[in-house]
């Protein structure tokens, strides 16, 4: 993370892309994935970028026509574990890779496999999972709500049954002295057994109809879930590993709808309409709060022990000081215009930050 970010937007290298993604991007010391569409629009395209150059080491396409909201690109993260990636399309299409070289290990097609034929407005939007040498991912079927793949393989370990899928992403976490698989599906958080796929427990919440975008946060033991209709809430656990219904603490002001906030010690911060920040040692009361107009929209933010790294809808960034007792920007930085549409996740790696715009992928290096 940066301690300060420079006068001005001078990128390594810039590689152009077809059109507006919303998938973040996934990277290592080596390489750099994004996702794509075709000039068509009719096709899926995952790209490998070289780090260092941005210059191109595979891509794979195939087609994917469809008509979701927000456009038809892929939504979920690329997964990258040890040699291989899982690039998921939001139509369905699963493709394990080798990371160097983009050759196709196996695919498979989650909708059509597994009977989620579901209207789903958004697509297939949760990044995979690896979890004890399970690759987990959620369907969304009536016999395959949650399923556990081979990594090595995509054949089926444990499928089990549920409602269709939600959009946010699954954690694995020890809560109740119990290790569990963590998510949402259309409508309710839950819990599962990650050797057997067994349901472990359900919640839904008093205010019906969230999207369930923001992915779940371990924070202590327990478990800060944050949606649009029901807010910020604190969860706590039993001896058996099963959820509190009744939030420990909770805030109603911060309930973005598809942004997922960071913890950063006992701290809290979020993006919905305003930048938050909560206390979470304090019933999650606000500590201080932001409404200037680079957090009107939508904002990704990556956290350091001291300072977050927010990135705004509009290409710009802002470090932000993570420890003091009211807001102050420590630098920020305008990467694109207004009309940068950074949806995407951006990623960092090193000094390397990754962002994507409506159509294009940028690198900045900070420092020598």
């Amino acid at each position: 993370m940066p301690e300060t970010l420079p006068a001005a937007a001078d990128f390594a290298w810039k590689k152009t892309l077809a059109g507006p993604g919303p998938a973040g991007i996934a990277a290592t010391a080596d390489y750099v994935i994004v996702a794509d569409r075709d000039v068509s629009d009719t096709k899926d395209v995952f790209r490998c970028l070289r780090t260092a150059d941005g210059s191109d080491v595979w891509s794979i396409s195939y087609r994917a026509a469809a008509q979701i909201d927000y456009g038809n690109a892929p939504r979920a993260t690329p997964l990258i574990v040890d040699d291989k990636a899982y690039l998921y399309g939001a139509m369905g299409h699963l493709h394990c890779v080798e990371t160097a070289t983009g050759n196709i290990l196996w695919k498979r097609n989650l909708r059509t496999d597994f009977l989620a034929l579901d209207e789903r407005p958004w697509g297939f939007a949760s990044s995979p999972l690896i979890v004890d040498g399970k690759l987990i991912v959620n369907p969304g079927g009536p016999n395959a709500s949650l399923v556990a793949l081979d990594p090595a393989t995509g054949e089926a370990v444990w499928q089990t049954p549920g409602e269709p899928a939600a959009f946010s992403s699954f954690i694995i976490g020890t809560f109740g002295g119990k290790r569990q698989i963590v998510g949402y599906d259309k409508t309710s958080l839950g819990g599962w057994d990650p050797a057997s796929g067994q349901r472990l427990w359900k919640l839904v919440p008093p205010h019906r109809h969230d999207f369930n975008v923001p992915t779940p946060i371990e924070y202590a033991g327990g478990l800060i879930v944050t949606t649009e209709n029901n807010g910020t809430r604190l969860y706590r656990f039993d001896d058996e590993g099963k959820i509190v219904p009744t939030p420990a603490a909770e805030n109603l002001d911060l309930a973005p709808d598809s942004h997922t906030p960071v913890v950063i010690g006992d701290r809290l911060f979020g993006v919905w309409g305003a930048l938050f920040c909560l206390d979470l040692g304090g019933e999650l009361k606000t500590i201080w709060s932001s409404d200037e107009q680079a957090f009107a929209d939508y904002a990704s933010i990556i956290g350091a022990a001291d300072r977050i790294l927010v990135t705004t809808l509009k290409g710009e960034l802002l470090l932000v000081d993570a420890k003091g007792a009211e807001f102050r920007v420590q630098s920020r930085l305008k990467l694109f215009d207004d009309d940068a549409g950074v949806l995407a996740h951006p990623a960092l790696v090193g000094n390397r930050l990754f962002v994507r715009s409506s159509n294009a992928i940028c690198c900045l290096v900070f420092g020598p």
